[in-house]
């Protein structure tokens, strides 16, 4: 028989009950009882192995939606090819290593080390390309050669460290094959033999249509939502995506690079907000300036003080100037900046992010280091790193927990008749009950509906589900120095707040629905803060 595995937890470090530790005893228990079925038992293998390494967090959208842009700006560093090569028709996987070395996969595991080329890029003439990898001379380690089926980058990045970002092909590529490839890796079919291989995903649009929307409910199939996943025949019906945040990239060029661009970006990303959120297909869409957040990351001294000598320029004069990036360019025009420079800034931050750095200039910025912060946070950057780190980042271990759950329910459907059977019910509970789940859901929603509370009860309400952190003192809006006393106070207040809010008869299910989910945080807030000091969850009053 199937061991009986113990009561759940509720574990705040992972925002929900103690899903991560059942979830390993789930696959221990699938690992036994798969011990004669090789194939089987290391694909159970691999899910635990997940749940020890980095997060994995895929960036998806349609052709030239600035995937690897985005990448190259998120990690701080021109890693990514952006130029039309065969790399970007390929899944890349990023992750953190002690030096730069790029490596070919093939379909049956043989390996190539990958050549990488750095053209002038940044520091060239118009037109020249930064990155590539050369995959023309490949060395397989083994046999002729062959085709290849993904690339992997290690690189030296704290933001690799600590999680491994895959770069996936546009999903409306002319190639039904490239396109299959991000298909395959995010919404594997119903076979049981390929296994989803993100955690989360950040799905850029440009604009939205059909193709993205049919594309985000295939994601929600894989990831085992109600909704989608009934639809695409997945077992594990969890009632909802959990990390799925949606970028309108490329936000300058809504508004036709104008500095009010990103203001008319806005406007269009609350728009997709609400058409996805309401529908469960995303919980977030922010507006991000990709270009711009690469250019700002990596500013250079002589790249500020071209700006600083077009800040000098009349007002009228430079508008006239940047009415598009080729007339910018043309030597006649009398700047105090050489063409080839023009060309290069025009290349680097697009004539929105010239227009914004010489505003801020004019507005008193006087050093690189201050217009390098300024641009990356008007660019949406930092927006963006805020709802990853608070979604993603800090829920690290539920969605991995998620992911596993998720395959290993996949793998116990396309396996029936063996005692694993007894374990399925367990997993299908864990995806639809686990509390930190519903919290995740609920912060989506509440970004495109809000329910009739006071602006201090709606932000506590957000406080509490983890919207802005999950350690116990950000939950409960508390110093970090409160001490445990004081915490089970404030959280025992809130249970019965927002259970007496819940029950409310003029509640609207939505607002009810919301506040049972706020009091049922406050209850694991409290379970947590019982607990003795020398346990292992005591490390979250200390986060």
């Amino acid at each position: 028989m199937v061991p009986e595995l113990g009561p759940v937890r509720y574990d705040v470090s992972a925002a929900g009950y103690g899903v991560g530790a059942e979830t390993r005893g789930l696959l221990a228990a699938a690992r036994r009882t798969f011990a004669q079925h090789a194939r089987v038992r290391e694909q159970v293998q691999e899910c635990a192995r997940r749940l020890d390494q980095p997060l994995r967090v895929a960036l998806a959208g349609q052709l030239k939606a600035g995937k690897s842009t985005l990448l190259n700006a998120l990690v701080g560093q021109d890693i990514a090819p952006t130029d039309a090569t065969e790399c970007t028709r390929l899944v890349t996987w990023y992750r953190g290593g002690a030096a730069p070395r790029v490596t070919a996969f093939a379909g049956d595991g043989a390996r190539a080390d990958v050549v990488v080329r750095r053209g002038r890029g940044a520091e060239g003439p118009p037109g020249a390309h930064g990155l590539t990898f050369d995959l023309s001379a490949l060395r397989w380690n083994s046999g002729a050669p062959r085709e290849v089926e993904h690339l992997e980058v290690e690189w030296p990045s704290p933001e690799l460290a600590q999680t491994t970002i895959i770069d996936t092909p546009g999903i409306s590529s002319l190639s039904r094959d490239v396109s299959a490839r991000t298909s395959r890796l995010l919404a594997p079919g119903g076979n049981g033999v390929e296994l989803p291989n993100a955690d989360a995903v950040v799905y850029l649009l440009r604009r939205l249509d059909t193709a993205d929307v049919d594309f985000l409910e295939q994601i929600g199939g894989a990831a085992g939502t109600s909704e989608a996943g009934a639809r695409h025949g997945n077992p594990g019906g969890a009632g909802g995506p959990l990390g799925v945040i949606g970028v309108v990239s490329r936000a300058d060029e809504i508004g036709a690079g104008r500095i009010d661009a990103l203001h008319s970006a806005r406007d269009v990303a609350s728009r997709f907000a609400g058409e996805l959120e309401r529908t469960g297909l995303c919980q977030s869409v922010i507006p991000v300036a990709g270009l711009l957040a690469f250019a700002a990351a990596t500013l250079r001294q002589r790249e500020y003080q071209a700006f600083e000598a077009l800040a000098g320029v009349p007002t009228d004069t430079l508008s006239a100037a940047l009415l598009s990036a080729d007339r910018f360019a043309r030597p006649e025009l009398p700047l105090p900046v050489p063409p080839e420079l023009r060309a290069h800034l025009a290349g680097r931050f697009g004539l929105f992010g010239i227009r914004l750095a010489v505003t801020l200039i004019r507005l008193g910025v006087r050093d690189s280091a201050t217009l390098a912060a300024e641009l990356t946070r008007r660019s949406g950057l930092d927006e963006l790193r805020a709802v990853l780190d608070i979604q993603f980042a800090q829920r690290a271990e539920e969605l991995k927990a998620h992911s596993a759950l998720t395959a290993l329910a996949r793998i116990l459907v396309a396996n029936p008749g063996t005692e694993a059977d007894n374990l399925l019910p367990r997993v299908r509970t864990l995806l639809s009950d686990v509390h930190g789940f519903t919290e995740l859901r609920l912060l989506g929603h509440l970004r495109a509906d809000e329910p009739p509370l006071p602006p201090t009860d709606l932000a506590e309400l957000q406080r509490l589900v983890g919207g802005t952190g999950v350690a116990t003192h950000r939950r409960l809006g508390l110093p970090s120095h409160t001490d445990i006393a004081t915490q089970r106070e404030v959280a025992l207040a809130a249970v019965n707040k927002w259970r007496t809010r819940a029950r409310h008869p003029l509640a609207d299910q939505f607002t009810a629905s919301a506040c049972h989910t706020a009091a049922r945080s406050a209850e694991g807030l409290l379970e947590i803060l019982h607990e003795p000091p020398t346990t292992p969850f005591a490390r979250i009053t200390r986060a």
